[in-house]
């Protein structure tokens, strides 16, 4: 089983401090590093093997959405989800903008919606995907299992 390593980017412990253990629970999941800004993102996923990124998009210094860009100059770049405790409606336009994979709520971040996110993002792609695809978690919540 291939084990999907995963880059914490956020300026505030008590999300990195919970989503490391959301991480550390979610079966097949692994906590590759964790980071408190955009730059040190790129120069993580650059130095290590990180295959999803939960990057915050407000962040000291270049910010999330900035970061993404940064990091799809890489040659395989990580999946990104970019969370934040404002409303998706607020970033959603700028977030398709910068090929994230999907926006979460960091309220909703859980081990089933980490495995969840994840499998959506490398649907029809490599272990190492990559996906320009616009999704929240809401839209998978409201998704017809039988019809995809």
């Amino acid at each position: 089983m291939t084990v999907v390593q995963v880059l914490v980017v956020d300026d505030q412990e008590p999300f990195r401090t919970a989503a490391v253990a959301v991480i550390e629970a979610a079966p097949g999941f692994a906590v590759a590093g964790v980071v408190q800004s955009g730059e040190d993102s790129v120069h993580a996923a650059e130095a290590r093997q990180v295959d999803l990124v939960l990057m915050d998009v407000n962040l000291p210094g270049i910010d999330g959405l900035t970061a993404r860009r940064r990091l799809v100059e890489l040659g395989e770049p990580p999946v990104v989800v970019l969370v934040s405790t404002h409303d998706e409606v607020e970033f959603s336009d700028r977030i398709s903008e910068v090929g994230a994979a999907a926006y979460l709520s960091k309220s909703r971040l859980d081990p089933d919606t980490l495995e969840q996110l994840w499998r959506e993002a490398t649907v029809g792609h490599s272990t190492r995907a990559r996906s320009g695809r616009f999704a929240s978690a809401s839209d998978s919540a409201s998704a017809d299992p039988a019809a995809g």
